[in-house]
């Protein structure tokens, strides 16, 4: 393969688009800039010229730039990747934003692969395949980015998997990664793919991943909280409680210090995994009181972040004050979520629906208008 390789497609809005892409895409670029081309969101080059033989005149002329300078140009047999994820963005639910991403340089594509949220064929396409485009859709509501990429092997048709949720960080090879799913040519089919099979995947893979950060950090604060409960048996006589000595205070401090690190975690992803719990139609409706009292110290938690994060000044004392309450709440009842939790869906999102086709009326029978 060459160097540097140019890709021709058609795009409905701005007509014959081009993509360079190789290790020398730079040469590439220049080819595309001496033949008219211009530069485009994204990286995407365009024809410059509104006329049709003007145009024909710069393809002709590239093809000639191209050849001198060792270039491969290629005309993709597809449509352009982001009138198709444009496409299929409109027939999805809700609202959804389309980007085209373009990785002209090999290197660019690699970076793709620890973000990339997916345990199936994506995934590995990204890793042993060259991709040169892409395309993003993104719920922003949702905080759901989905990469749609052509299917390498396939004449027709598309992959389409996700990035990790902005909470999670990176996603590559974890296990609760929801696969990847091969979508249709065809914009509503694809949008119904997406939503009845791929997005409940993906948002029970989400639900489950919440609950394994939130019950670590838990485990990590109760391993914590043991230690330090064991450290203030030895420092009194007879495990009696009596004035605290000052290894207990400082061991204390140190304690909630670090617990409060770990309880960004279930700050971060509890709030989500309560929304969905419904303890009245659980095995265990007596929770609900349970989960009031956590939503509550969550509240309060987080009103201390929010604090921290605006610069209000708070003294250590203050922030033990405050925060430990709601920390021991959360070891107290952390049973009792973890089962409310594990047990609990994620509420479905609306489904694509193809439009109908007019009904056929009966042979000679008029239509009025």
């Amino acid at each position: 393969m060459a160097d540097a390789q140019i890709t021709l497609a058609y795009s409905r809005k701005t007509g014959v688009v081009a993509i360079a892409t190789g290790e020398q895409c730079k040469s590439a670029e220049g080819a595309l800039n001496d033949a008219g081309f211009r530069r485009g969101e994204a990286g995407v080059y365009r024809v410059a010229h509104a006329d049709e033989a003007a145009a024909r005149g710069a393809l002709a002329h590239l093809a000639q730039r191209a050849e001198a300078r060792g270039i491969q140009v290629k005309a993709s047999s597809r449509r352009f990747i982001g009138d198709a994820a444009q496409d299929i963005a409109r027939c999805l639910p809700g609202q959804w934003d389309t980007q085209v991403e373009i990785y002209s340089h090999p290197v660019w594509q690699e970076d793709l692969v620890p973000y990339l949220w997916d345990s199936g064929e994506l995934a590995r396409v990204v890793r042993t395949h060259r991709i040169p485009y892409a395309a993003t859709l993104t719920d922003p509501v949702a905080g759901t980015t989905l990469l749609l990429i052509e299917h390498p092997g396939h004449q027709l048709g598309y992959l389409v998997g996700a990035f990790a949720p902005e909470p999670f960080g990176e996603g590559f090879d974890d296990p609760y990664a929801p696969r990847s799913v091969t979508l249709p040519p065809f914009p509503g089919r694809a949008a119904q793919v997406i939503t009845q099979r791929y997005l409940p995947a993906y948002d029970r893979a989400v639900h489950e991943r919440r609950i394994a950060h939130v019950a670590e950090a838990l485990d990590l604060i109760q391993s914590e909280w043991d230690s330090w409960k064991q450290l203030r048996i030895a420092t009194q006589p007879g495990g009696a409680l009596g004035a605290e000595p000052p290894l207990f205070t400082t061991a204390a401090g140190g304690f909630l210090d670090n617990a409060w690190r770990e309880f960004l975690t279930v700050l971060d992803h509890a709030p989500a995994l309560l929304d969905q719990c419904r303890p009245a139609t659980s095995a265990w409706p007596q929770d609900a009181e349970v989960l009031d009292q956590l939503a509550a110290a969550l509240l309060t938690a987080q009103q201390v972040r929010e604090d921290l994060s605006s610069g209000v000044p708070l003294a250590r004392a203050e922030h033990h004050a405050q925060t430990g309450p709601a920390i021991e709440t959360w070891l107290a009842h952390s049973r009792r979520f973890l089962r409310q939790a594990r047990a609990a869906s994620p509420r479905p999102r609306p489904t694509a629906v193809l439009p109908q086709p007019p009904r056929r009326l009966p042979p000679g029978q008029a239509r009025h208008r």
